[in-house]
């Protein structure tokens, strides 16, 4: 199938970034269909459905921040982010061999100095870290995700998860999950990102001092 050409909006929400995100494009247009990373379907909507959708998590991330994006996959949101945001620091958490295999090649590629890939499932790194902000896109519903997610929460941060059209109602049906891993103040968070035509949801969760 054809990928989907750069649009307009693309250098207004990147910014210095677009050229790196470009590069990012044309190696998932290369190469992630042919590693099982994304579908054929997907390179039709590669900047609106995947890129600018994952552009949204970075204006919740605090200057400086230690970031780790869960289940990170083909890239989306934790590379987005990497590329938009050279001042955080990165980890990109990922069980599978061949997708932590494509990861390190994008950063290597991509000259991505921020970023550092964890081969783990998220329960494994409980106890043993901690971050500002935690991440996931299209991982678990909310009230699967949090057992995973919470723990790696310092306190102070927040849990970041992109989310689809249910959002509301994952935030209702994991009121007491986020409860019990300490996790307050859910918001979804609807956002038009310049050059989508779908709502792009964010859910946000604080976990306190």
């Amino acid at each position: 199938m054809t990928v989907e050409r750069v649009p307009e909006s693309a250098a207004r929400v990147f910014g210095d970034s677009t050229a790196t995100m470009g590069a990012f494009a044309s190696l998932l247009a290369a190469e992630g269909e042919l590693r099982g990373l994304i579908g054929p379907r997907e390179l039709p909507r590669l900047w609106t459905r995947h890129l600018l959708n994952s552009s949204a998590v970075a204006s919740f991330v605090p200057q400086g921040a230690r970031f780790v994006d869960i289940g990170s996959g083909a890239g989306f949101p934790g590379v987005v982010v990497a590329i938009m945001r050279a001042d955080l620091e990165v980890h990109l958490v990922e069980p599978m061999d061949r997708r932590t295999t494509w990861l390190e090649h994008v950063a290597r590629e991509l000259a991505l100095s921020n970023v550092t890939v964890v081969r783990a499932r998220a329960e494994e790194l409980h106890g043993s870290a901690a971050y500002d902000v935690v991440s996931a896109r299209a991982v678990a519903a909310l009230k699967k995700l949090v057992p995973w997610t919470a723990p790696l929460v310092r306190p102070g941060g927040q849990l970041v998860a992109l989310k689809g059209e249910r959002a509301a109602a994952e935030v209702d049906e994991a009121a007491k999950t986020l409860r019990k891993y300490g996790l307050a103040d859910p918001v979804v968070h609807e956002i038009v990102v310049e050059g989508t035509d779908e709502l792009t949801r964010v859910v946000t969760a604080q976990k306190g001092n």
